[in-house]
């Protein structure tokens, strides 16, 4: 009999989760009933955005409790379906959980049908043509308003969104500037990817000043990551009426007991930004145009795939504690280890 490997919360994470946090358990493999259909995940899409779940308090997703399994967004494939919209061998993404096999229906969030191309790897509908590209592709256009000769900067410019952004930005013909916390990964950002510039947050003593040594006359647009010391410091380097696309707090995932503070708020008011922060659903119905713009320049080699894997579900929660201690460049995720018969 077949069995259902999840992973589950163990403990609260607190500060930077540690392995220990998590459990795997087995149990039986879910039967689909009606209008359901049973996937088996092929890949897990590792999201900061999870820390937020894991220490027992609401946000825009009601907690994991304890015990429970941990959600997360994944790429699978249909192998028993009592839906007739879903047929066994369609490729599906969606928000479900940590676990060989997940049970899904219409109303599964982020639930997507995928036409996976044979020369496209399905890990890509994970990041570039998942979440992490749709996420910099809308924020840059519905939010940021992007156009042609503006400047563009954008935190944890290694990161799965952060890379994309950059790299849409330039196909929108701006100028871009990438914040990133190594030299390393600063390089790979000009040399590989395209950037105008990069700043390397951990060696520079005055984020305001090197942003504005790179961008004199202002920044249109603020892509912001991490939030905290960082965005604080954006504040000072906007135009007036710059768009600031609040897409994540990473600075504070791992610190929600005690934020980092932002002592430049009085700059929206005086420089006339727009600051808006976004969640990638409210704005499912602009996910297919840009998985189809995303494709087109991915494929045409003008927007590069860079992809962290660690492979076995076992591997998940230390592959996991990795992302959130920022060891990792590109898109992390996770593939998944059961035979291929299974």
């Amino acid at each position: 009999m077949l069995k259902n490997r999840q992973i589950t919360l163990a403990s609260h994470a607190h500060g930077v989760p540690q392995v220990d946090n998590f459990s795997m358990i087995e149990t039986p493999v879910p039967t689909p009933g009606a209008g359901q259909f049973l996937i088996r995940n092929l890949y897990f899409s590792l999201e900061p955005a999870i820390r937020g779940w894991l220490e027992g308090k609401a946000n825009y997703f009601e907690p994991i409790p304890l015990g429970g399994v941990v959600r997360g967004p994944s790429v699978g494939r249909v192998i028993e379906s009592n839906n007739p919209d879903y047929a066994v061998g369609d490729i599906v993404f969606a928000l479900n959980q940590w676990e060989d096999y997940s049970i899904c229906n219409a109303d599964t969030i982020l639930l997507e049908k995928l036409q996976p191309q044979d020369d496209t790897p399905l890990s890509w509908y994970v990041g570039p043509l998942g979440g992490s590209g749709t996420t910099a592709y809308v924020g840059l256009h519905e939010i940021g308003h992007i156009k042609a000769g503006q400047t563009v900067v954008v935190s944890a410019a290694a990161g799965a969104t952060g890379s994309m952004v950059g790299q849409i930005a330039k196909q929108r013909g701006c100028r871009v500037i990438g914040i990133v916390g190594s030299d390393a990964k600063a390089q790979m950002l000009v040399d590989d990817f395209g950037f105008d510039g990069a700043i390397n947050y951990n060696t520079c003593t005055d984020i305001t000043a090197a942003v504005m040594a790179q961008a004199p006359d202002g920044v249109d647009i603020y892509f912001d990551n991490v939030g905290g010391p960082i965005l604080n410091a954006m504040l000072l380097t906007m135009k007036v009426q710059g768009r600031i696309v609040c897409c994540g707090m990473i600075s504070d995932y791992n610190r929600t007991e005690n934020p980092n503070p932002i002592t430049n708020l009085w700059e929206v008011v005086a420089r006339q930004l727009t600051m808006q922060g976004f969640l990638l659903f409210t704005y499912h119905d602009q996910v297919p145009a840009a998985q189809a713009q995303l494709a087109e320049w991915i494929t045409s080699g003008k927007i590069k795939v860079l992809e962290h894997i660690t492979k076995g579900i076992a591997n998940t929660p230390a592959a996991f504690c990795e992302l959130m201690s920022g060891k990792t460049t590109g898109k992390a995720l996770v593939q998944l280890d059961l035979p291929e018969e299974q």
